[in-house]
């Protein structure tokens, strides 16, 4: 496995972006920090469990006899398990990608085509964690693979990169109106469409517009917001929103940052 691995994908205008690969470090600290959250919630069930069961226990045992504990520590081991699968399919599908770790790590995981995954990767590739982790399979193939995929990722045909941040130097504002936008946005429109570099045109503008002249900036987010619609299977912009706050919007979509 190489230090820093590389992943290319080609952009419908024949540009060719690179992003890199997490790595198994990156990706062990996120499983930490989502493995320390899991703790913290598998504690809260299992204690207001035992607030339940016992004195239900108790009670169910006087009619049916001793098996009936029996049945309430394997339910209680079935809905663990739900627990931590679920943890992980409802991060990565809500966050596109990202879970609380993987957040913190600065981690995304993508398609093998630069899209976003849906519920039905992040549901693949979380039931095959517990062999990934329990028999050390993902370490193993994440280390000695060209793309760094575990079992899970080749799977669901996934691969994880890090995420890219704004440079120091540029100035990326979100409005009010943006942020109000996206959470209407996220009801009706597909982002899992949203590739890479779509994401990273966007970011590009956005960063840059303040230092265009007005005609040429006007013209250019028309025509990016005009292409987002139709990648996030939009009718049209929304009404009464400019392009520029539309372009906010799909930024904040994407990557949801902290403000």
């Amino acid at each position: 496995m190489h230090l820093f691995n590389n992943v290319k994908f080609n952009t419908p205008e024949s540009v060719e972006l690179e992003f890199t690969l997490a790595g198994i470090g990156n990706r062990a600290w996120a499983l930490l920090i989502d493995y320390h959250v899991l703790a913290v919630i598998l504690v809260g069930f299992f204690t207001a469990w035992s607030i339940i069961s016992v004195p239900l226990g108790d009670f169910w045992v006087d009619i049916f006899g001793t098996g009936v504990t029996l049945w309430l520590i394997a339910i209680a081991f079935l809905v663990s398990f739900i627990i931590y699968i679920g943890y992980f399919v409802f991060f990565e599908t809500l966050w596109f990608g990202q879970t609380p770790g993987k957040r913190v790590a600065k981690i995304r995981v993508v398609r093998d085509d630069g899209r976003l995954i849906g519920l039905q990767q992040a549901t693949l590739r979380a039931l095959l964690r517990p062999f990934d982790e329990i028999f050390f399979i993902g370490a193993f193939l994440i280390m000695l693979g060209r793309r760094e995929k575990r079992l899970g990722d080749l799977a669901a045909g996934t691969i994880v990169i890090q995420t890219q941040t704004a440079t120091a130097s540029a100035t990326l504002i979100i409005s009010e109106q943006a942020k109000v936008l996206y959470e209407q946005l996220i009801e009706i429109a597909d982002f899992s469409q949203l590739m890479p570099d779509d994401f990273a045109v966007i970011r590009e503008y956005l960063q840059r517009r303040s230092a265009m002249s007005l005609k040429p900036r006007a013209s250019l987010s028309l025509k990016l917001a005009e292409q987002v619609v139709d990648i996030i299977n939009l009718e049209k912009l929304p009404e009464l929103v400019t392009p520029d706050v539309f372009l906010e919007a799909i930024y904040l979509g994407y990557q949801k940052p902290e403000f």
